[in-house]
């Protein structure tokens, strides 16, 4: 069994060798300067792990990893042209540094790309592989939609709000750990219990993600405190906040969302705080974190050879920024 990094390592050796045709450079230039800004590769690894709990890694596991990879990047490129992003890790977005058009048409030829490396699997569970990508990237496109929706509405449930997230950020990481079990030889109801995992890890991490952005350590994050606030993106304190409020607190938390000032941050942070909203999200994370350890638990693997995922929850769930 190897750790994250072993295995990352290795990923990122087989991952080197899918390279882009040349021609025409104005198409497959943009591609390749997104995959080399860099990133955790947690799907593809994930993937791998999952894998190498039932049976040696081959090529095949390779191949998905890296259609894995290849597919999240392309939703990356396309979802910083909807959220008109500027950067991402640190660089000019692709539609920034080679223009929108470029950035569509150069995310979709890398969506095929992920095709041309699942095409390459060579195993009776191919059906099974290409069906349960499908499906993913199906829910992937819907979260995205509904994220987008909810930004046309002054506030949305909570539930809506977990449902969104579920679909845009957590199934992508559930179905990389069961289509390494598939193809590792585990049986479907192994594999449930890996996805499951998967998507309840996901969970954790993005509310880990509404946290840090409204109480991490800007030195340590790298991001502006509060960016979510400022851009009403939707995250569970507003979700929370619009769920326990009074009619009358619903009206101070619209002015406060309508507001574009230098205060706006501090201000409505001082309102989730009289309405206790970091603590509701730290008993909701800390809720997810052990539904996932105890999901992970349940994945009828001895405990040794699950050390590894362990730790990716670990990293995943207890980080800092």
């Amino acid at each position: 069994m190897h750790s994250f990094n072993g295995l990352l390592t290795q990923f990122e050796q087989f991952f080197a060798q899918h390279s882009f045709p040349t021609s025409p450079a104005t198409l497959y230039e943009p591609c390749s300067y997104l995959l080399n800004m860099g990133g955790k590769r947690v799907r593809p690894v994930l993937c791998l792990m999952s894998h190498e709990l039932f049976a040696e890694l081959n090529e095949n596991a390779w191949n998905t990893a890296t259609a894995i990879e290849l597919f999240h990047n392309f939703t990356l490129m396309h979802d910083d042209i909807m959220d008109a992003a500027p950067l991402r890790r640190g660089y000019q977005t692709v539609h920034e540094k080679f223009g929108q058009s470029t950035a569509i048409l150069s995310g979709d030829v890398m969506s095929i790309y992920a095709y041309e490396h699942l095409n390459k699997i060579n195993t009776t569970y191919i059906h099974t592989v290409i069906e349960l990508f499908n499906e993913t990237a199906i829910k992937i496109c819907e979260g995205q939609q509904l994220d987008m929706d909810f930004e046309q509405r002054p506030f949305v449930s909570m539930e809506d709000y977990i449902h969104m997230i579920t679909l845009k950020t957590s199934v992508l990481l559930a179905t990389s750990l069961r289509l390494g079990a598939i193809l590792g030889g585990a049986s479907l109801g192994c594999a449930e219990v890996l996805y499951n995992f998967g998507k309840t890890l996901g969970i954790a991490f993005q509310l880990k993600d509404d946290y840090l952005d409204a109480y991490g350590n800007t030195a340590k994050t790298g991001k502006q405190l509060g960016g979510d606030i400022l851009s009403n993106k939707k995250t569970f304190l507003s979700a929370k906040a619009f769920e326990i409020a009074t009619d009358e607190q619903k009206l101070i938390l619209s002015d406060l969302l309508a507001r574009k000032d230098a205060n706006k941050v501090n201000d409505t942070l001082a309102f989730f705080d009289q309405l206790n909203i970091r603590q509701y999200l730290e008993t909701e994370m800390n809720a997810y974190t052990s539904r996932a350890y105890e999901l992970l638990e349940k994945v009828p693997v001895i405990s040794k050879r699950k050390v590894h995922l362990q730790d990716v929850a670990d990293m995943l769930l207890k980080r800092i920024h």
